[in-house]
């Protein structure tokens, strides 16, 4: 965490050097894990003494912006069953305000939580809808603020963040600036597999800063779009180029699926707006997809908690506490109709995703072993 305190925020957002395509050495970072039962009175607590085990919050945000990428994938109205959302394919609202209360005991300036939902609605307005109180994390720290990431809103214009050295698919991506307007960028995510992707930790969350206004399928040939139109599939399947105002791809010629691109495109957004602080919840999740509309997909509790200053390792970390191998190649569990995320990200040089090069504080990972393909 101490390289967090001596780099600026330019130099974190498009790195010092180059990134080659090829694996190497990659950087790694102690990850905490902790058994966490219950959202109640026990995860604060919990929470706490992870971050003490990584050295502490406060040499990481005090003073600082931090922007916090949630994980609110789907409609607000789609349920698993009759489970909450929090308790299946949102982070859980207690998550999000015992991580804001963290973060201000710790110091941080100002805090901004940001999504990019399906909608240009008011960041509030869209969690009201999921029975949640945007005054509860309004009042867990000070200075917490909202934004709907998903078009520019009131702002001017979009910013344009590169992927060092050249990138799997993309060059660069055109942001929503909060992207860029902050010195800590936080991944609060939920512990799940992925129909495409294998699984969605903290790395696959930040697919979802992607404006939908630029990346949706609806946006202009020419220009973004004044509002979301369609999904991402550009992204996923490739079936034509962002409007000409943002960068295209750099080989429109590679493969159109899925299972090529997604984890491909997941690796250069994690180099071009680097993680500084993965957290997982993985209390109670759901296992056998990233949401309700995934057929078989079932609620699970894991009782899990997983935290790092380093995404690569710490997704690592949490696809082993998942039953998974964290370096598997394609077509073994849970990559087998696509590639690998985390060994896509240690090409470019983001971190290590092999457990032994990975030091792993407070609860051996052995202990709180869930098998998602058991459960």
């Amino acid at each position: 965490m101490a390289s967090v305190m001596t780099l600026t925020r330019r130099e974190w957002i498009c790195g010092a050097a180059a990134l080659p395509l090829t694996a190497r050495a990659a950087p790694s970072a102690p990850v905490a894990v902790a058994r966490c039962n219950s959202y109640e009175k026990e995860l604060e607590p919990v929470l706490g003494r992870m971050f003490d085990q990584l050295g502490g919050l406060g040499r990481l945000v005090r003073n600082k912006t931090v922007a916090i990428k949630l994980n609110l994938t789907g409609p607000p109205s789609q349920r698993l069953g009759r489970s909450p959302v929090g308790s299946t394919h949102w982070v859980h609202d207690r998550m999000i305000a015992a991580t804001l209360y963290h973060l201000g005991r710790a110091g941080a300036r100002r805090i901004r939580l940001l999504e990019s939902p399906a909608t240009v609605e008011p960041l509030p307005e869209h969690v009201l809808q999921a029975g949640w109180v945007p005054e509860d994390f309004a009042s867990a720290a000070s200075g917490v603020e909202f934004e709907n990431t998903t078009w520019l809103g009131s702002r001017a214009r979009y910013t344009r963040l590169k992927v060092p050295g050249r990138g799997h698919v993309f060059p660069a991506f055109d942001l929503n600036p909060a992207y860029e307007e902050c010195d800590v960028f936080v991944s609060l995510t939920k512990l799940k597999e992925h129909y495409h992707a294998g699984i969605t930790l903290s790395m696959k969350n930040v697919f979802g800063i992607t404006p939908l206004t630029i990346y949706g399928d609806g946006s202009p040939q020419d220009r973004p779009g004044d509002r979301p139109r369609g999904g991402r599939g550009m992204l996923h399947r490739g079936q034509r180029q962002p409007p000409a105002s943002a960068p295209p791809e750099n080989d429109p010629g590679t493969p159109r699926e899925d299972g090529y691109r997604l984890p491909r495109i997941v690796a250069d957004l994690c180099a071009a707006r680097p993680i500084h602080l993965a957290l997982i919840d993985g209390i109670d999740t759901m296992a056998g997809g990233e949401g309700p509309w995934i057929k078989g997909s079932r609620f699970v509790h894991p009782g899990v908690l997983v935290a790092g200053t380093n995404c690569v390792s710490t997704d690592a970390v949490a696809a082993a506490i998942m039953g998974f191998d964290p370096s598997a190649t394609r077509g073994t569990p849970p990559f087998e109709k696509c590639d690998n995320t985390m060994l896509l990200g240690e090409a470019h040089g983001l971190g290590a995703c092999r457990l032994d090069q990975i030091e792993v504080r407070g609860t051996p990972v052995k202990d709180v072993r869930f098998d998602f393909r058991k459960a």
